[in-house]
């Protein structure tokens, strides 16, 4: 387990600007050292303002986007172009803007897809899509993925891995059908903390001042069943990204002593 580094912005708008330039930085590095890139995109209000200040960057350019595979972390199960679904936002945030290659956009599937409204088959198919992508040098059935983003709820919950329920207890599969979330859609598709875990960096964003308490449990040593954020943390880094409203219940002792 990495210890959790963290950075404080001013706004949740400065938070999205500097994250976006940081993801920009991380993808053209694994770009230049391997050819290409991965990574797990999340929805939310922190998840989409950052894709918005990252088609906003003019740094944006410096991507080869036709080198990057997409993934995500949860997604609503919902019928395709539901503007509920995090890719539906996704495309409208960015990726409609920016000339990726489909077969690398990994989309997890929808109610009227291949799997119908089976949640827990579409699951399965997308762990089966993640093992096929994974290489001998992932050691296990995911890409290592460059960069694994998620927003952090008010209820300390991670991608769709929810305090006390199943899907955050799973230590086997990699992705899985979740059945009674206590926010609609009652019903999502979302990777497990062994998936989560396999990335080379998670970064976990934060703004606003109802996401403080769940901040402040989570790098307080809570355990991953009940602070599922807890749970959340990188092979090689683990990187919170706050704002200063959603650090403001920090422990002195947590908060990073240089903050922008």
């Amino acid at each position: 387990m990495t210890p959790p580094q963290l950075v404080v912005h001013r706004d949740k708008e400065l938070m999205a600007q500097a994250a976006a330039a940081r993801l920009i930085t991380r993808i053209v590095d694994a770009q230049a050292s391997r050819g290409h890139a991965s990574v797990v995109l999340t929805g939310g209000r922190n998840g989409n303002g950052l894709l918005a200040a990252l088609a906003a960057a003019p740094a944006r350019d410096a991507v080869d986007w036709a080198r990057l595979d997409l993934w995500w972390g949860d997604e609503r199960f919902l019928p395709e172009g539901d503007p509920e679904r995090n890719v539906t936002q996704a495309r409208e945030a960015l990726l409609d803007a920016v000339p990726l290659d489909p077969a690398r956009v990994h989309a997890m599937p929808a109610s009227d897809g291949p799997y119908g409204v089976d949640a827990d088959a579409a699951a399965a198919g997308y762990a089966a899509e993640l093992a096929a992508a994974a290489g001998p040098e992932d050691h296990g059935p995911v890409p290592a993925f460059d960069v694994l983003m998620l927003g952090v709820g008010p209820d300390t919950h991670v991608a769709s891995l929810f305090p006390e329920l199943p899907a955050v207890r799973e230590t086997e599969r990699t992705v899985v059908g979740v059945h009674g979330a206590p926010k609609p859609p009652p019903v999502r598709v979302s990777l497990t903390l062994p998936a989560i875990r396999a990335a080379r960096e998670v970064w976990l964003l934060a703004a606003g001042e109802d996401k403080a308490e769940a901040a402040a449990i989570a790098l307080s040593g809570a355990g991953e069943i009940q602070a599922p954020a807890a749970g959340a943390y990188g092979r090689s880094r683990t990187l919170w990204l706050l704002d200063a409203a959603a650090a403001s219940r920090l422990p002195r002792a947590l908060y990073p002593q240089a903050s922008a």
